[in-house]
């Protein structure tokens, strides 16, 4: 097909693509949230309550993370980092992993990483929130309000390749063979 004829059907599936979000946004404007319990968890500087994640804002990301050994998880925190202010202008942010604290400070800080840190370590967060169990942990993010004394999930979605949640995904569309089996891995040589 030319060029200009791909780049206008191209852009016609974008336009869809826009139309499908916007009705997903209008569900979950309707989603009745969860009550959740306000889980400990382990953080550098010591315990951490779920309630206390949220500082000074009543909207809390939290991402479900696989830890330091999952390339894709890397991947996609490491696009969070570079969008993080943005997120915390609207709402707090903190990713989650098994890992403990130790260890995420370490590779937080060789991936020059800004955003909170806590571990769900020995909890039943992540199997709670249907983000798997030791040692078959799940990617994925959930969003929590704070509504007075209770902690509320309004929405979540797990993680995959290829998912709006990674530009990098996206960009290698724009290539002919897309991402012609490339796999994300913690270093490139």
């Amino acid at each position: 097909m030319p060029y200009r004829d791909t780049t206008r059907k191209l852009a016609a599936y974008r336009r869809e693509i826009a139309g499908l979000r916007e009705k997903m946004r209008a569900l979950q404007q309707r989603v009745e949230p969860e009550e959740v319990a306000d889980y400990e968890f382990a953080g550098l500087a010591g315990p951490v309550r779920l309630s206390q994640l949220f500082g000074r804002k009543d909207m809390l990301f939290v991402i479900h993370n696989m830890g330091v050994g999952c390339p894709n998880c890397t991947l996609w925190a490491d696009g969070f980092n570079g969008v993080l202010p943005h997120l915390e202008n609207r709402a707090a942010f903190v990713l989650s992993s098994p890992d403990d604290p130790a260890t995420q400070a370490a590779f937080a800080a060789a991936r020059g990483w800004r955003f909170r840190m806590v571990s769900h370590h020995g909890t039943t967060f992540a199997a709670d929130m249907g983000y798997g169990r030791e040692p078959d942990w799940l990617p994925g993010v959930s969003v929590f309000k704070r509504a007075g004394d209770k902690i509320l999930r309004v929405s979540d979605t797990g993680f995959e390749p290829g998912d709006d949640f990674c530009a990098v995904w996206h960009l290698f569309d724009l290539i002919s063979q897309g991402a012609a089996g490339w796999r994300a891995q913690l270093t490139y040589r």
